[in-house]
């Protein structure tokens, strides 16, 4: 038998026995000969190397290599003399294995002058693996850069984005060129990549100070991923004057130089892995390329969120970083990403909007963005929001209240709503006060388009006085807020905002003659009127047209099925893959001069953010036309990522280097008008409008941090958790606890039937009629054993005597309460007993 070496032994072993040994939660290889420590758990296995280094060298995550080289994990510090790092010691550090923990110590760097001494710690589970770093600096000094640690993966192709822990995205597909960084204020990365299935979370703690990261296409086309511990929040370096540029280009440097003390600190990064499909999946989409929505919504529909605080629709990735608050649709996105990330930090960011982006009188500054460039002269705060050059875009005061009370549905948080009250009524009523000829129409900073002044979304068309494109965002505004009040407890101001909106509603349905925005001859609700009587935009301006269906204004059926008819009729006669911002040209000198001749821009081309709105207002009358264009947006997303600002009339190509996050809203529109998700702040509302081709679909989808199941055929709908699950023919409402479900008929916000169970065991209720003269439904149980339910009836005739039937045989007679109220028990079978209720 031939012996070898001990210190060779140990690498054979770890060489032939790392699957084998690794199924113990903790494992551990400690070469001492060739300095290395090899360790993991089932799914991240790692190198350490220290040989006169701290470095580690290789990173397996789920048998996929992601980070392997002599430059692999390591502490770096830069200052304008000197560049300091782990990767080239005086002397090796000491490590000592005991149980599951790893220690290394006496990693020290630096010179001279500057002595910096590290120890590392880790300390191996199942689930992840802890990475403490105690650090002591020798003295005080101001750096330019630090990496505690950088991260260096294998290349730009090894992960296809990072989401932030409060829902933004670094997508590696737009740094597209070398040396391009992106800088943000969050304290983990899930790392993803949809192709591999591997998904790689690096969450950061440091008590006492700060944390930011940034992302870096290297001039080797590796991804850094660095790490910035900080006594107070990191700055951005650019621009001078604002420094609040968070992405630049030609440099890893986006953060500002900042001070580090004389002393100790310390910081522990967790290293866990997700797969992929557990944790983003979004179910069975039949029908439809399935990958694709899951790409637009994993994508294009999070670039908008810039970073901490700063969500909005244009990428981080514009040359000028804008956001417009004049955009109403971004909470609405968090319905289809249904990442909770997304909504809390999205709380946050209306937060810093709420205490920063209103002017005492209640006006909403309508932007932000890194530069000033795109201000008006002074017209800009410290915090980067102002009015921008185009004119006074009004909008933003009705859309921050929508997206205020669009994200309370989805959380249902009402202590943080009941926080927005003062100011939403303010930039509500800063806004209704521009009503001065009490018509119930707000007028514009603007009487005529010969002012050439913009003022709404569409920012270069010079839309004036009574506009409609702004007056139909204020009506949803105040239709969403009245409810809210309600809630509130404010009767006074839900009558006086339900108030208006009425009026609002009855002065916008009026004839051009009359005052109003319908356009009789070209069938169409017109952008706006001049304070003169003129009126303009009878173009079929789409976004005004949707908007007037979609939110509720226009519910006359004959208008609708004549604007719907008619824009398709136009769409197929060009062959368009998407609707256009406008179907025929704008007038001579109503719209800035390089709109013209049509199609241009703003006066013509196609913009994919309206594509929510006009899928709701196809979805509830010819669905298929709904599909029929969210698939095309998805055919494009194959074809170029979306990652233009619109396309072209003309050529239908991607045109602008202005990227914006609503090319995603047709896919948003699949999700709440198609599929019929509406998370509500007491219920989750299903509210289908599916085709044959869809039918079969079984979305995956998190409601208030409970998995539920959306089961979707022809007239067959159903929501389930792990527990409870309700069928319907109809539009319904859903919602359970440990000890509750709940149902809710059509569109009622208030519970039609409640159920009392243990807090174990299954039900199923398949609903068939639902009035106050006759109840019928279906109860079945998977359970073996019988489990005590009370049922609660409402909204019946009070005081009325009702028959209950169970399997066809009378079992009781129950009477209602004085509020139409009524109660009875019964246990589960595992078999289906049909429960009817009569008014007899």
């Amino acid at each position: 038998m031939k012996h070898y070496p001990l210190h060779l032994f140990c690498i054979l072993y770890f060489i032939g026995s790392w699957n084998d040994c690794f199924s113990q939660p903790a494992r551990i290889v400690h070469d001492t000969q060739q300095k290395t420590v090899a360790f993991g758990n089932d799914r991240i296995k790692i190198t350490l190397d220290y040989n006169k280094t701290a470095n580690i060298s290789s990173l397996t995550l789920n048998d996929q290599p992601v980070i392997q080289g002599s430059a692999g994990v390591y502490s770096k510090i830069r200052t304008k003399e000197s560049s300091y790092t782990t990767l080239h010691l005086a002397t090796d550090p000491t490590v000592t294995v005991s149980g599951n923990v790893i220690s290394v110590v006496g990693i020290r760097y630096g010179d001279p002058a500057l002595s910096i001494d590290e120890t590392w710690t880790f300390t191996i589970s199942s689930s992840d693996i802890k990475f403490d770093i105690d650090r002591t600096m020798s003295k005080a000094i101001v750096v330019e850069q630090v990496g505690f640690p950088v991260f260096m993966f294998n290349s730009m192709d090894t992960w296809e984005g990072a989401y932030q822990d409060y829902g933004g995205l670094a997508w590696f597909y737009l740094f597209n060129k070398k040396l391009d960084t992106y800088g943000v204020h969050s304290s983990a990365s899930d790392f993803w990549n949809s192709k591999t299935g591997n998904g790689l979370t690096v969450s950061v703690t440091a008590p006492g100070q700060q944390i930011a990261m940034d992302y870096s296409r290297t001039a080797d086309d590796k991804l850094a991923y660095t790490l910035a511990v900080s006594p107070t929040e990191m700055q951005p370096r650019f621009d001078p004057g604002t420094n609040r540029r968070r992405y630049v280009r030609d440099t890893t440097d986006v953060w500002a130089p900042f001070q580090i003390s004389a002393g100790k600190s310390s910081q522990r990064i967790t290293l866990s892995y997700f797969d992929f499909e557990a944790k983003f999946g979004r179910g069975k989409l039949a029908g439809i390329h399935q990958g694709q929505v899951s790409a637009v919504l994993n994508t294009i529909a999070r670039i908008g969120v810039i970073d901490k605080e700063h969500f909005g629709g244009n990428s981080w990735h514009t040359p000028y970083g804008p956001i417009c608050l004049h955009e109403q649709y971004i909470a609405q996105m968090g319905l289809a990403i249904n990442d909770n990330n997304y909504l809390k930090g999205y709380q946050q960011c209306l937060d810093f909007y709420r205490d920063h982006a209103i002017k005492p009188d209640g006006r909403v500054w309508p932007r932000w963005a890194y530069s000033n460039e795109d201000a008006m002269p002074q017209g800009f705060t410290d915090k980067g929001f102002y009015e921008a050059q185009w004119g006074y875009l009004l909008d933003s005061n009705p859309d921050f209240v929508t997206n205020v009370a669009e994200l309370y549905n989805q959380t249902g948080d009402l202590p943080w709503v009941k926080t927005h009250q003062a100011s939403c009524e303010k930039a509500l009523d800063w806004i209704i006060q521009r009503d001065t000829n009490g018509n119930g129409l707000v007028e514009m900073m603007t009487d005529s388009h010969k002012q050439k002044r913009g003022s709404d979304w569409i920012d270069i068309i010079w839309a004036a006085y009574e506009n409609a494109f702004v007056n139909a965002k204020l009506y949803y505004a105040l239709i969403l807020w009245t409810d809210i009040e309600k809630q509130l407890g404010n009767t006074t101001k839900e009558k006086y905002y339900q108030g208006f909106a009425e009026k609002l509603k009855e002065s916008f349905n009026k004839p051009l003659a009359a005052g109003g925005f319908w356009d009789a001859d070209k069938k169409c609700y017109i952008h706006w009127r001049d304070k003169d009587g003129s009126t303009h935009g009878n173009n079929m301006v789409t976004p005004v047209n949707f908007m007037a269906i979609a939110y509720g204004l226009c519910d006359d059926d004959a208008r609708r099925k004549t604007i719907l008819d008619d824009i398709e009729t136009q769409m197929q006669k060009e062959n368009l893959f998407f609707w256009p911002i406008c179907m025929y040209s704008y007038g001579a000198g109503e719209g800035n001069d390089w709109q013209f001749p049509f199609p241009n821009y703003e006066n013509g081309d196609i913009f994919l953010s309206w594509g929510a709105v006009a899928v709701k207002a196809y979805a509830s009358y010819k669905p298929e036309l709904a599909l029929k264009y969210v698939k095309n947006v998805l055919a494009q997303y194959a074809k170029d990522g979306l990652a233009f600002q619109r396309y072209g009339r003309a050529k239908q190509d991607g045109l602008g280097d202005d990227i914006l996050s609503g090319n995603s809203l047709s896919v948003v529109g699949l999700y709440q008008a198609i599929y019929g998700i509406n998370p509500l702040y007491n219920r989750f509302y299903l509210d289908p409008h599916i085709t044959e081709a869809l039918a079969g679909t079984q979305v995956r989808y998190t409601y208030r941090h409970q998995p539920l199941i959306i089961d979707l055929a022809i007239n067959q709908y159903a929501v389930s958790n792990s527990r409870f699950k309700i069928a319907s023919k109809t539009d319904f409402g859903f919602f359970a606890t440990d000890k509750e479900l709940l149902y809710f008929y059509g569109s009622s916000n208030q519970a039609s039937l409640k159920v009392s169970t243990a807090p174990v065991g299954s039900l199923t209720l398949d609903m068939k009629k639902w009035g106050p003269d006759e109840i019928s439904f279906t109860q079945s149980s998977k359970d073996a054993a019988s489990s005590r339910l009370v049922y609660q009836i409402n909204a019946l005739h009070p005081d009325r005597y009702y028959t209950l039937l169970i399997n066809n045989q009378t079992s009781k007679r129950i009477k209602s309460d004085n509020k139409g109220t009524l109660t009875f028990e019964h246990k589960t079978n595992k078999g289906p007993d049909e429960i009817v209720v009569l008014n007899k």
